[in-house]
């Protein structure tokens, strides 16, 4: 069993000087237990931590490491980059130039604004809605998460939902007044906001495959209903594809699940693992942000060059190798059909949710559709799951909220130790 004392003492420290020892909540293990691990480096599907243990990482740094870790490619394009100069606050040529690949890549893209976080993205494309419609309620899902923006802790999910604070102290009354919530994969749900509130929704936020309430998939003729309610109402359509971006399909889930987004957001794939992030639309709508037009958004590092080439890399990378998408497919679900063996001949009652690259696994014994049924499946339980296979070298989210994803640096060598793990602490009742 590996050992973690320098990570423990190196998140002792960390708590003196940062809130809970971490910069974004989910790291700090609150919802599993014990200390997190901290990282050195990190080589393909492997993360070499303080205490020399190498891990196989289910993670990916959250999604953009689509090829795996230190990928040559990128770390080339930032590296030459960087000899230029880090940021100018100035326009440079590599904007318009991945902002060309990403049009030429994902389907109704016309013009697309860089921003530096998914959070970021999420917050401009709800108020480039509203600036559009002249609207100003949206429509959001429990258990979605957009971001930290006010408009979004609403039942939101992820980390909020790990630590049980959905609705975060410091959103005002006004704010989310504006958010009306509904239920994922229930369209009545929504129809009934709609009729509720009548030609004051400008937008509908919605992950087309759910990532943080863990991996929830859409239910068919889910996502085309709320496209028919938008067309019918005079909303947009967001489709916060901040995770599934440019990794479920060279087009994202719009070309996946054959959807028609108004507005989309990216992030994670689009930044090749620099903090990128954008929020793109048809011309007509994105017109409207400022200088063209009237919506303000704004940001220094906006565009910045280093975060530009990284991206740019990772997006041509992605249109010379189109065959990942198969190959991680095919690898997540391999991973899937092991684990659901090992469970299955344990007797232990679980649901994987897989979609491409990204899959949970909740410990329940209905199916998990939504936000409700992800918090009824046994949290205790994945506890133990999750230290029995950290304690043999395998990295998961360290939340029953969280979706993996896969890097198809991960060989089958690796898979299959994966799983052998699970299959040794199952036998050991460890889970």
């Amino acid at each position: 069993m590996l050992s973690y004392k320098r990570s423990s003492a190196l998140f002792q420290a960390a708590q003196q000087v940062l809130p809970g020892g971490v910069n974004s909540p989910v790291r700090a293990f609150n919802s599993v237990g014990g200390s997190p691990v901290f990282v050195e480096r990190a080589q393909g599907a492997y993360l070499y931590d303080a205490d020399g243990n190498k891990l196989i990482d289910y993670i990916a740094s959250w999604g953009p490491l689509l090829f795996g870790h230190a990928y040559a490619p990128v770390i080339e394009a930032v590296t030459e980059r960087a000899k230029k100069g880090t940021s100018f606050g100035m326009p440079t040529e590599v904007e318009t130039q991945i902002a060309e690949k990403a049009h030429s890549m994902v389907p109704h893209v016309e013009k697309i604004r860089f921003v530096n976080s998914g959070t970021e993205a999420c917050m401009s494309a709800i108020r480039l809605a509203r600036g559009y419609t002249k609207r100003e309620k949206i429509i959001k899902f429990a258990g979605c998460y957009h971001g930290h923006s006010d408009s979004f802790l609403i039942a939101a999910g992820s980390g909020a939902t790990t630590f049980g604070v959905p609705n975060s102290p410091g959103v005002t009354q006004g704010t989310a007044k504006d958010t009306l919530l509904a239920t994922y994969n229930d369209l009545d749900s929504v129809k009934a906001l709609f009729a509720a509130h009548s030609q004051q929704i400008a937008a509908i936020i919605v992950e087309p495959i759910a990532g943080n309430m863990g991996c929830v998939l859409p239910a068919k003729g889910f996502l085309e209903g709320l496209r028919a309610l938008c067309d019918e109402q005079g909303a947009l359509l967001i489709l916060d594809e901040v995770m599934t971006g440019f990794r479920l399909a060279k087009g994202g889930a719009q070309e996946a699940l054959n959807i028609k987004a108004d507005l989309v957001t990216f992030g994670k794939v689009i930044g090749g693992g620099l903090p990128v992030a954008a929020f793109a639309a048809r011309a007509e709508i994105m017109d409207h942000l400022a200088p063209t037009g009237a919506v303000y958004q704004a940001g220094t590092l906006s565009g910045n060059p280093l975060a530009m080439s990284a991206g740019l890399a990772m997006l041509t990378e992605i249109e010379n190798r189109p065959e990942v998408f198969d190959s991680l497919e095919k690898k997540t679900a391999y991973l899937h059909a092991g684990f659901e063996k090992v469970f299955a001949q344990a007797g232990i009652p679980v649901q994987i949710n897989r979609f491409g690259s990204m899959c949970s696994v909740f410990f329940s014994e209905t199916p998990v559709t939504d936000f409700a049924s992800a918090q009824r499946a046994d949290h205790g339980r994945f506890k133990k799951y999750f230290h029995a296979l950290l304690s043999r070298g395998i990295y998961l989210p360290p939340s029953g909220y969280e979706s993996y994803f896969l890097n198809d640096a991960l060989s089958y060598t690796d898979l299959d130790a994966t799983i052998a793990a699970l299959q040794d602490a199952v036998e050991k009742g460890e889970i």
